[in-house]
């Protein structure tokens, strides 16, 4: 029998069943199954409440088409003897092709979590496999494959057609895609390992990536059956551009490995690089993020990081010192000034008691004596700007109530020479 002779039965069957009394029953058998497929994943949904924000509804949407396909897969036998089944035959690829959609969607939100191309992504997903899957229930999908079979190409010694062609594509989308779910399943279970370092994590999951990737990638060629020795002249041509143009790009990449897997740099780390102050925020493939205390970010390449000089604040531990110079009368009692400053540092919470605040005479200036008070605290990300300034309003209001005087610059000219002003004789 042909295939147009097998679609015209199909459309046959379709047509004697409508009209018969027994399909009435199909739907009803068809309701009943998609009736409980809907109630188990209403059921799943209630039961996975706490992951509904992010993966509990997705994995609802995935749970009705599963279980319609498993009921009625298992009423299908248990009819076949006694009516007509049809109906049920067309709604299994019927419902399989959901599933397949909402399952391929279900993985592409474990991959990519924060993606917001998903919602348009479901939509070319559910046209692509509807519309192949309405080309095989009326059996015209072969002569598609035929079709693009006889559109060739030649890669080096080997010719590809485009069916081969659009079938790696689709068969290398789905196993990526299947192998960052994996890796977004061992991201989560590193990120649980609070004992192992962040930065060895991070590695982790990237090496993971990475090598789940590209393992993905052979692999599906290798179903597809395409020759790995003809991808000889792309592998050579990106040895070129790594080469030339993208050798700061590779550059920037192993420095972020290095960075990473020699800790020298932490996230939450309080670095200098040059003039730029910040904390690091984020550490990438290519740059880290620095946060200024003012909110400005610093996106700065790995590779400057690796090659230049780093002032690393809080490299060993986070304490840091930091001071206030204040300069007071010459006539001040300076023991009493250096109390009520030690006084006003020690006042704050967040300045630690050992090592205590100390005062030091630093200059005898024109109009003050200089006196610089320097304390540490252990936590520099909550800003350092703020507790100088709290500590400076704290010795303002007890010089203030203990009268001593900052004294600001003031200046005395005499005029040395000055002719005598004359006596007017009456």
């Amino acid at each position: 029998m042909s295939r147009d002779d097998q679609a015209l039965r199909l459309l046959g069957d379709l047509w004697d069943d409508i009209q018969g009394p027994d399909f009435v029953w199909q739907i009803a058998a068809l309701a009943l199954c998609l009736g409980l497929a809907w109630l188990i994943a209403r059921w799943w949904l209630g039961r996975h409440a706490e992951g509904a924000g992010r993966f509990g509804e997705a994995s609802s949407r995935l749970a009705f088409p599963l279980a319609g396909l498993l009921l009625v897969g298992l009423t299908l036998p248990l009819l076949t003897p006694f009516i007509k089944v049809n109906l049920l035959k067309i709604a299994l690829p019927l419902l399989a092709s959901m599933a397949l959609v909402r399952g391929v969607v279900f993985v592409l939100r474990h991959a990519f979590p924060a993606a917001t191309w998903l919602t348009a992504w479901e939509r070319i997903i559910a046209t692509f496999v509807w519309g192949w899957l309405a080309l095989y229930i009326t059996d015209l999908a072969p002569y598609v494959v035929e079709a693009l079979e006889q559109v060739q190409f030649s890669v080096g010694k080997q010719k590809l057609d485009l069916w081969t062609i659009l079938h790696g594509i689709v068969t290398v989308f789905l196993t990526v895609v299947f192998a960052l779910w994996i890796a977004g399943l061992i991201e989560r279970r590193l990120l649980r390992l609070e004992h192992l370092d962040s930065s060895l994590r991070i590695v982790g999951i990237r090496v993971a990536k990475a090598l789940l990737t590209l393992l993905a990638i052979m692999v599906s060629l290798s179903l597809v059956g395409i020759d790995m020795t003809a991808l000889s002249v792309f592998t050579g041509a990106l040895g070129v551009g790594l080469g030339f143009g993208l050798q700061k790009i590779a550059s920037n990449y192993v420095s972020g490995f290095i960075i990473l897997l020699d800790r020298s740099i932490r996230i939450g780390n309080i670095v200098q690089v040059g003039a730029e102050v910040g904390e690091v925020r984020q550490i990438t493939t290519r740059y880290t993020v620095l946060k200024h205390p003012g909110g400005t970010e610093f996106i700065v390449p790995n590779e400057t990081l690796i090659s230049t000089t780093v002032q690393n604040q809080t490299y060993s531990d986070s304490q840091l010192r930091l001071a206030t110079t204040i300069g007071v009368a010459y006539d001040s009692d300076l023991e009493l000034v250096s109390r009520l400053m030690i006084e006003a540092a020690t006042a704050q919470d967040r300045v630690l008691a050992d090592p205590p605040p100390r005062v030091f005479l630093t200059q005898f200036a024109d109009s003050s004596i200089n006196l610089e008070l320097g304390f540490w605290i252990a936590d520099p990300d909550a800003g350092k700007g703020n507790i100088v300034s709290a500590i400076n309003f704290a010795i303002w209001r007890a010089f203030k109530a203990h009268g001593v005087q900052i004294p600001f610059p003031q200046r005395e000219v005499r005029i040395l020479n000055a002719p005598t002003p004359h006596t007017t004789t009456c």
